[in-house]
């Protein structure tokens, strides 16, 4: 077997996923099995398929469950085939998915396109997680904020600030930030990184602190042109920020602030799945919640 098993092709997603009912089967047995104890009648019970409907019934005492509840298919009229599609572009893609391209690939409108792949971007936040980084025993920890954006019609300075931290062999997290002061910016670091944990940043005075607070802290000065200091420099994380903006312009053109946060999770979750590509589309399958109360999305 291979230490790096790549993500299944087009022609095997759809030998899995050839129907509308393979993917609603896909979903019963993932979030429940076939066979439960039914929540209604306490039973051990099978639940079959009714047809016309997205459901299932148990087999004593008729009790429902409808496996898209609490999921990014819940209330929409969109076939469950061709969400299962988009979220298979999303994978395959390095660059990002445009709704553009997603209305050309499914043929729904761009309203329906848009609003699926904002969606799907919520879920892959979702299931990629914020588990903290770093540790006494853990990887050294990269700092470093980023800016997207320019400046609006009048000229003035439209920026939307990000934080971010990369654990070198580890994961990546970032978050959209309301300014680039120590106020915002310290947070984000208590969050997600380890007290103790090694830490490298460039020299910015927002990171200052960092010293004083627990943290093994390194920086270097770009300043005067330094970019490595022996082990610590911000390279891994400003590469990250280079393939993001570079995607966002070349696939996406402009994002609006208040829509960035979803494609920086999408982006992560590719970034920290990139040595595990065969997960990617596995791990989107299997990790939805159980349901919840009904959400108030209206249908696509």
């Amino acid at each position: 077997m291979s230490k790096n098993p790549k993500l299944p092709t087009i022609r095997q997603f759809l030998d899995r996923f050839p129907d509308d009912d393979s993917c609603l089967d896909h979903l019963m047995e993932t979030r429940y099995g076939k066979r439960h104890t039914c929540a209604k009648c306490g039973k051990e019970a099978n639940f079959h398929r009714v047809k016309s409907r997205r459901c299932y019934e148990c087999d004593f005492c008729g009790y429902q469950i409808y496996p898209t509840a609490g999921t990014p298919f819940e209330n929409t009229r969109t076939p469950l085939r061709d969400w299962f599609h988009v979220m298979f572009m999303f994978c395959a893609s390095r660059n990002g998915v445009s709704a553009k391209e997603v209305q050309r690939t499914i043929g729904v409108t761009y309203k329906t396109a848009w609003r699926m792949c904002n969606l799907i971007r919520q879920y892959m936040g979702y299931v990629d997680g914020e588990g903290p980084l770093g540790g006494k025993g853990g990887g050294i920890v990269e700092v470093d904020k980023a800016f997207f954006g320019g400046h609006d019609k009048r000229g003035e300075d439209d920026k939307a600030v990000v934080i971010g931290a990369t654990e070198r062999g580890g994961e990546t997290i970032t978050m959209v930030i309301p300014g680039r002061t120590r106020r915002h910016v310290m947070p984000a670091i208590f969050k997600w990184v380890k007290p103790g944990s090694r830490v490298a940043t460039d020299e910015a005075r927002v990171f200052g602190e960092l010293s004083e607070l627990g943290y093994r802290h390194g920086t270097i000065n770009h300043r005067a042109g330094e970019y490595v200091n022996g082990d610590v420099h911000t390279n891994t994380i400003e590469s990250f920020w280079s393939h993001v903006k570079r995607s966002l312009a070349g696939t996406y053109v402009t994002v609006s602030p208040k829509w960035l946060q979803t494609y920086l999770w999408e982006f992560e979750f590719r970034q920290n799945l990139r040595k595990q590509p065969h997960l990617m589309l596995e791990l989107l399958l299997q990790a939805f919640p159980r349901p919840v109360s009904k959400g108030k999305e209206e249908a696509a």
